[in-house]
């Protein structure tokens, strides 16, 4: 019998619907969380969806499962976002949260992420421990939805009422909505659409309809995907910032009101400002290793204390839940702030950045502006090279045993290797090298001063490598 490989990536697993992603194997993989969960003693978990296709065909199978062990399941009805599953596990008292959701990754995927006792994703030990629990194939016999409500094992929860109850709680939504700012925001048809409409009943709304296979489009919030949330902003001068969110709403991405694209970088720089020096918070700055080293000086000159971490909200999440962390993030739109769960939300992200705005009286370009003062101008932008796995693999030994000396023109000056390749050029310029852990492809970063320096230097690197 073959059998399909399950193996948890950056963030969960993630795999192809109808081929590896199957009902059966995941049954398999919710076999082994429920057989984890069983000898830790622990007999409650959330279950959620994205809007993806099969969501809730896939919800309902896991719910299933953990019926057949007897663990009480607090299932959402409709999709909800990451960060709601998350809050959820908090605030019904259970232990474990379950989304089905591949996140960013292309329509064709689907996955399955797991959230911890505390709120954010589980750490990586657990996540071994559930692997290796993981049968060859599921053979339990499961009850019926039917059976498991009248059995008290089955109870459906409004998981997004939660989380906008506890939203209201957190801001001053009044500042916000009355605050003179005119939003547009793109949901990219995932799981933010509902959400954001009550939050912000005035913005104006793109792909926020049912569309579960996203128009074909992998629901990642960088530049290339919002090209019509940017012509969108450039059109109408009474728009003054852009928010967008991915699939499962836990990543974001922003404009400013001149229709340009406002990174991780440049939000998380904003964050820690906006925390430390309007909110009085202090604690530790907590990035992942290809976030800009902007931010670690800034947090220094701030006096705080800053760690890097491998790649992966989950290494950020471990050390939340462990430390008194200010503020967290990575690269690819994953950002969080004290006072929350230790978790990425999208939507609570976009909303500190709309309240630093209504608090100060600024757009976002105006705060940018004023941010460069601080740490000076910069600009980032990201491949993703779709290569064959035998070039990959070459280029990464290279990088390992026989590291690149120069890129065209660019020299490098020194190398780190937290978790990939960076390759620093000069005090203001690097560049980093580093295989995707969601998804087949090669992913190479850079810094500079400017965007055309930045697109020179991943021409000079695309050259190099392939």
């Amino acid at each position: 019998m073959n059998v399909t490989p399950i193996k948890f990536g950056t963030d969960g697993w993630r795999a192809i619907m109808a081929k590896e992603y199957t009902v059966d194997n995941v049954k398999r993989v919710a076999e082994g969380t429920a057989k984890w969960m069983q000898g830790k003693g622990y007999d409650k978990v959330v279950i959620g969806h994205d809007c993806r296709f099969g969501g809730e065909m896939f919800a309902e199978a896991v719910t299933q499962v953990f019926g057949a062990y007897g663990i009480k399941v607090n299932l959402a009805k409709g999709f909800v976002s990451t960060p709601m599953v998350s809050l959820g596990v908090v605030k019904t008292k259970s232990q474990l949260g379950v989304v089905i959701t591949a996140s960013h990754n292309p329509p064709s995927y689907n996955g399955y992420k797991l959230k911890s006792i505390h709120g954010g994703p589980s750490i990586p030990s657990d996540i071994a421990e559930v692997e290796a629990l993981l049968p060859d194939v599921s053979t339990i016999e499961v009850p019926s939805l039917e059976k498991m409500m009248d059995d008290g094992l089955l109870n459906y929860v409004d998981l997004e009422g939660m989380y906008l109850d506890h939203v209201e709680a957190n801001f001053d939504m009044n500042a916000i909505r009355n605050s003179g700012q005119k939003i547009a925001y793109d949901a990219m048809y995932g799981a933010g659409k509902s959400a954001l409409q009550k939050l912000l009943p005035d913005a104006i709304c793109l792909h926020c309809d049912d569309n579960p296979g996203f128009k074909g489009q992998a629901p990642e919030p960088i530049h290339r995907n919002l090209l019509e949330l940017s012509e969108t902003i450039k059109n109408d001068p009474e728009i003054t910032c852009g928010l967008a969110n991915d699939g499962d709403a836990d990543r974001i991405g922003m404009y400013d009101g001149d229709g340009n694209f406002v990174d991780s970088h440049h939000l998380l720089l904003l964050l820690l400002w906006y925390m430390h020096d309007f909110k009085g918070l202090k604690g530790k700055v907590v990035v992942t290793f290809s976030v800009t080293d902007k931010m670690k000086k800034f947090a220094e000159s701030l006096g705080l204390e800053v760690e890097v971490t491998k790649i992966g909200f989950k290494y950020i999440a471990e050390i939340m839940i462990n430390e008194d962390v200010l503020v967290g993030g990575e690269e690819s739109g994953g950002l969080a702030v004290k006072g929350h769960i230790p978790e990425r939300d999208g939507i609570w992200m976009g909303l500190v950045i709309f309240e630093f705005m209504a608090k100060t009286g600024k757009t976002l370009k105006e705060l940018i502006a004023e941010l460069y003062e601080k740490v000076g101008s910069f600009d980032f932008d990201r491949d993703d090279l779709h290569i064959k796995e035998e070039q990959k693999i070459a280029v990464i030994e290279k990088c390992k045993n026989d590291p690149y000396q120069s890129f065209g023109d660019y020299n490098v000056q020194s190398i780190e290797t937290i978790d990939g390749f960076k390759f620093y050029l000069s005090d203001t310029e690097w560049v980093m090298i580093r295989p995707s852990g969601t998804e087949p492809v090669l992913r190479v970063y850079a810094q500079a001063p400017d965007m055309s320096k930045v697109r020179s230097i991943l021409d000079a690197v695309k050259a190099t490598i392939l």
